[in-house]
């Protein structure tokens, strides 16, 4: 196997006429709105709503920013924004589907494109997961408000329960009140004792969590024009009820809360600052939908740059005023956004945020679950991934067996699987994927100087270098066990690339998009 072979690169020029083929064409639909929508869509989700809360608290394994969030999300927004103008140069040259995947393989070879390819399942299926486990936590936060229970065992995942359990049992044998743990983990540690069983095991199964993902999968399905639609209606009901929060939040923020401002100094911040990138990555969904959007030169830059504004400015004011509203150290929890009005009393309020959470988790599933099917078709279309990968519904123009795998994984992901993994895997999937766009930056820079860009980042190499060290510095603040587990999904991927992607691979076998192979 000559090494050459591994890192083979496909040309801008064929990557582009890929995109002309019948059998493999999607809809050119989308505008700059629906794109800066999509955007804001799988941003604005589960982060803002949940992360928020444990990254001003801290937790076990990772100190509190406290007050000082607000400078997290900053220090998130300038490498996730350095990131964003590579994407935004590459998405303009290459309007093709794939993102960060058709990307490297165009600057990195084929080798690398796997891998990053492989490492995108991280980011899009796995958060999708962890967003729907979200959505599931505020729909039932909802439904008590209403009156309707779920029981406990149709509520949570196992893992979640069976850690709860032993953190009631090591309370109570240490004479501590089990009611300080929180009604949420409570729940959670019940869920084991009221489950049915089969053959001893407690069947555990979040429901809810499956349910919307089944749901909004068969949105993706049916075309990208219907999901952007759907897509934008959430998106302008959930920052209705994000700019409620900050109008009446700020008439109860009691500046003392602000001291000390930073009690973990700035180790605090930038271990913050890891936990709630989860809130920032979405921005790259939108070059996903490249092959789907109308005049892409011109629109996916506005698109990718407008939605991470956006959701900067609003970060950074739903901060000030959480962290404004109650002691940093009590925010703690799943839900602090509807927490902070229910100590006041006003539950009301609560139920208002809570069904905010509920929409803004909603609209953050969409992009991704329709970004994860984009990918395999894109690997499927380059013979990486079995032909099925890149089949087309003949009526949607939608890559349906695609479509419906990803909902099957995020779905049974979503149901069996505790969230704080799922948010710390996908944050490093996503920081690698981020990375190796920059560095993608710089060799088409470095190799191809004269290629037409119809958007430029400024100050090159200074931008992708700064998303690159922003990117690996924001890496090595997660926890030991994280790398160990992206490492073991890296090393499966490498194995199913060499007994599969390479034999089949239609660049190294001169093949094109609606031939067979010689294999």
């Amino acid at each position: 196997m000559a090494l050459a072979n591994l890192f083979q690169r496909k040309t801008l020029d064929r990557l582009v006429g890929e995109t002309a083929d019948p059998q493999h064409q999607l809809k050119r639909v989308l505008g700059p709105v629906q794109l800066t929508m999509l955007g804001v869509g799988a941003i604005v989700g589960a982060g803002i709503f949940s992360t928020v809360g444990t990254a001003a608290a801290g937790g076990s394994d990772h100190l509190g920013a406290g007050p000082a969030l607000v400078v997290s999300f900053l220090l998130v927004a300038v490498a996730c924004s350095f990131a964003a103008l590579c994407y935004s140069e590459l998405a303009a040259m290459v309007p093709v589907s794939g993102s960060a995947y058709t990307y490297a393989y165009a600057t990195l070879g084929e080798l690398v494109a796997w891998i990053i390819g492989w490492d995108l399942i991280l980011e899009y299926a796995i958060s999708n997961a962890a967003v729907a486990v979200s959505w599931s936590g505020y729909f039932q936060e909802l439904l008590r408000g209403l009156g309707l229970v779920i029981p406990n065992w149709l509520g949570t995942d196992y893992r979640s329960a069976v850690q709860a359990a032993a953190e009631v049992a090591r309370t109570h044998a240490a004479g501590t009140d089990v009611a300080t743990l929180g009604a949420g983990l409570l729940r959670d540690a019940q869920a084991l004792q009221a489950a049915p069983q089969l053959f001893g095991f407690p069947l555990v199964f979040n429901l809810p969590a499956f349910a919307i993902v089944a749901l909004i999968t068969w949105v993706v399905l049916i075309g990208i024009r219907e999901t952007a639609g759907v897509n934008t209606g959430l998106v302008i009901a959930k920052l209705a009820i994000v700019l409620f929060f900050l109008g009446l939040g700020a008439f109860y923020v009691k500046p003392e809360n602000w001291t000390p401002f930073a009690p973990h100094g700035f180790k605090g911040i930038s271990s913050a600052a890891a936990i709630i990138f989860f809130a920032y990555i979405g921005f790259d969904t939108v070059s996903t939908a490249a092959e789907e959007t109308r005049n892409p030169q011109r629109n996916m830059p506005i698109g990718i740059m407008a939605s991470l504004v956006i959701c900067t400015v609003l970060y950074v004011a739903v901060a000030v005023v959480l962290t404004g509203m109650a002691q940093w150290d009590t925010l703690g929890n799943a839900e602090p956004l509807a927490a902070v009005f229910s100590a006041l009393g006003m539950n009301w309020t609560a139920g208002i945020i809570a069904l905010g959470a509920v929409l803004a988790t909603t609209s953050a599933l969409l992009p991704y679950q329709a970004g994860q099917p984009r990918i395999f078709f894109s690997m499927g279309r380059d013979g990486l991934l079995p032909p099925w990968a890149a089949r087309v519904h003949p009526r949607f123009r939608t890559p349906h067996v695609a479509t419906i795998l990803t909902g099957v994984l995020v779905a049974v992901c979503s149901s069996l699987a505790n969230i704080n993994e799922l948010v710390e895997l996908t944050n490093i999937g996503t920081l690698f994927a981020f990375a190796l766009v920059a560095a993608g930056v710089l060799i088409l820079r470095y190799k191809e100087p004269g290629r037409h860009r119809p958007f430029r980042a400024p100050l090159v190499p200074w931008v992708p270098l700064g998303a690159i060290v922003c990117c690996g510095y924001l890496m090595l603040q997660l926890p030991a066990k994280t790398w160990w587990r992206f490492f073991l999904w890296m090393a499966v991927g490498l194995l199913f690339y060499f007994l599969y992607g390479f034999q089949h691979s239609r660049l190294r076998n001169g093949a094109h998009p609606g031939k067979p192979t010689n294999r």
